[in-house]
């Protein structure tokens, strides 16, 4: 599978979830949604990584939380 046909799979993925609850949830609520149905189509998914960032001498351990499969 390329690049490509993940990130096809990924937006045809949020569009369901988003037609399914609609809007005004939390974030957590799609983010749980997203992953099941990621998940349920074949793809390894994580969620809530850290991604540090750099910030002159010092490490921000969790300046960016990523979600990414």
């Amino acid at each position: 599978m390329t690049e490509n046909d993940i990130s096809c799979q990924i937006r045809g993925t949020i569009f369901k979830v988003h037609r399914a609850l609609g809007s005004g949830l939390f974030e957590s609520v799609y983010e749980a949604a997203l992953a099941y149905e990621l998940t349920q189509g074949g793809l390894n998914v994580k969620t809530r990584v850290a991604m540090p960032v750099h910030y002159k001498e010092v490490k921000l351990d969790t300046a960016f939380i990523l979600i990414y499969s």
